[in-house]
């Protein structure tokens, strides 16, 4: 989109928050960036410039704005909906791929060169594989600076830098202040911890593009919750996390304009990594004006969308652990496939200490699952080969299902393994892979709301009319499944 001046033009100054992430504005004669809404008066256009990235504005020698703050902009709603090279790079570049295992770790897991990475990078975003991760890094270290009381150093580590030296110019560089006045310029911190969390917990902000509706996506998520995984209490969604470094415990609360998130890591390394998982699994980065403007132009959804619009599709924060949880879920209500789920919890998963008490363990990794006795499992024959054999594959890296899966691929291959049917691939396409345009016409739900609303009920005939719904059509199941009076569609009181 930065390419389309005139376009960019016009967001900036009408000061369009929807455009935040999607792009991002230099002034030539002032040396800074912002998002399209900052707050300030206008730049002339002959004094503008546009990058794709925070990234490219920092690598053209731009720093960020004080006051519309761009770093914390959300993220591009491009990288979710795309499942090509730039895209997959990207959700690994958030995952913190390049910061662990550097530009060579990223092309082996995407299987090209890092030449083609580097290149492929640089045309789209302005900014190489590094750059991208060093913004990234610069966002973290000023998170830290601003909501913790730890020393400079640990930030410096925590945050990624290889030094404090590289720390301290990078800071300077990106924010034209040096990380003590950043630091002083932060809000006062209450003693001991962070205004409102535990002592040692990270409070923090997850912007997101309105509207959003929370109903569907917390009330999904309480509802199909794995007792000592996951819990919903006093108004917040609160779950363990399994991370590169350590574990987590994250606690996510509904507000008007943003998600409060309070954090708990056993290793700060961890925190750009745990945010990003966050804000995937409540489909943050989603560009809901464009879905909902598509989804009108069928007029059988347009009242579902007027009626509750910004409907985000429940992701989730563990690949691995949501494709086992959906064969849990085969074929059985949603309270038995969490019991089925808490089973394996207590016997296999990991025990956390929760400061706050209620969460309990990790949910088992596949290679713990690898070693299940299949006849303990109170399930099926069949459902017990489906389960062994998934949990095998990918403990044995033979189905990946991380952020840098290509869609198309990874569902041949679960198509491929038995018991995996059209519900199942689609489902764990829809939630784990993060595709938006996955479908469920053959779930038993869709096709109730389907015939309640006058739509075709038989799957090929459903399939064919959510062809006009493409490329967004995990959204229309969210609003389909919201003609139900079932309890997932709606926030727990």
């Amino acid at each position: 989109m930065h390419t389309d001046t005139e376009r960019c033009v016009r967001a900036v100054q009408s000061k369009d928050a929807r455009f935040d992430g999607w792009f991002f504005t230099a002034v030539v004669t002032t040396g800074i960036y912002c998002r399209p809404s900052c707050p300030v008066v206008p730049p002339k256009p002959k004094n503008m410039r546009f990058f794709p990235s925070a990234a490219a504005c920092q690598q053209a020698g731009f720093r960020a704005c004080k006051r519309c703050r761009p770093d914390t902009s959300p993220g591009s709603p491009e990288w979710n909906q795309r499942a090509d090279l730039v895209a997959r790079a990207m959700r690994l570049v958030a995952d913190g791929v390049v910061d662990r295992e550097g530009v060579p770790g990223l092309a082996a897991r995407l299987g090209y060169s890092t030449r083609q990475i580097e290149r492929q990078l640089l045309a789209e975003l302005g900014a190489g594989p590094l750059a991208l991760a060093r913004a990234q890094r610069a966002q973290a270290a000023r998170l830290l600076i601003e909501t913790t009381p730890l020393p400079m150093a640990d930030i410096a580590f925590a945050a990624g830098f290889a030094s404090i030296r590289t720390f301290n110019d990078t800071v300077r560089e990106v924010f034209a202040l040096s990380p003590t006045d950043l630091r002083t310029r932060a809000p006062r911190r209450a003693p001991g911890g962070t205004p409102g969390g535990a002592t040692g917990a990270l409070t923090l902000r997850l912007p997101f593009r309105a509207p959003l509706n929370p109903d569907n996506l917390f009330g999904h998520l309480a509802a199909t919750a794995v007792p000592g995984v996951e819990e919903w209490r006093d108004g917040a969604y609160r779950r363990t996390l399994r991370l590169p470094y350590g574990h987590g415990i994250v606690s996510l609360t509904p507000q008007p304009d943003h998600i409060a998130c309070r954090l708990t890591l056993g290793d700060l390394r961890d925190l750009t990594v745990a945010i990003s998982r966050c804000r995937r699994m409540l489909d943050l980065d989603a560009d809901p004006v464009a879905i909902d403007d598509q989804l009108r132009t069928d007029p059988m959804l347009a009242p579902l969308v007027d009626k509750a619009p910004g409907r985000r599709v429940p992701r989730t924060v563990d690949e691995a652990e949501f494709a086992v949880r959906a064969v849990l879920g085969q074929q059985v209500s949603t309270a038995a496939a969490r019991t089925h789920a808490a089973r394996l919890v207590t016997a296999h998963g990991e025990r956390v200490d929760d400061p706050e008490g209620g969460l309990t363990h990790l949910f088992p990794a596949p290679a713990a699952l690898a070693s299940v006795d299949p006849e303990s499992l109170a399930m099926p024959r069949t459902r017990r080969t489906t389960f062994t054999t998934l949990v095998r594959q990918l403990a044995g890296d033979e189905v990946r299902l991380g952020p840098d899966s290509h869609w198309p691929e990874t569902r041949a291959r679960l198509l491929s393994l038995p018991g995996f049917g059209p519900w199942t691939v689609d489902v764990i396409a829809m939630r784990a892979l993060g595709d938006p345009d996955a479908f469920l016409p053959t779930d038993l739900g869709i096709r109730r709301a389907a015939q309640e609303l006058g739509l075709p009920s038989t799957p090929a005939a459903l399939t064919a009319r959510a062809a006009a719904w493409r490329p967004w059509r995990a959204y229309a199941v969210q609003y389909l499944w919201a003609t139900d009076s079932h309890p997932i569609n709606f926030l727990p009181v």
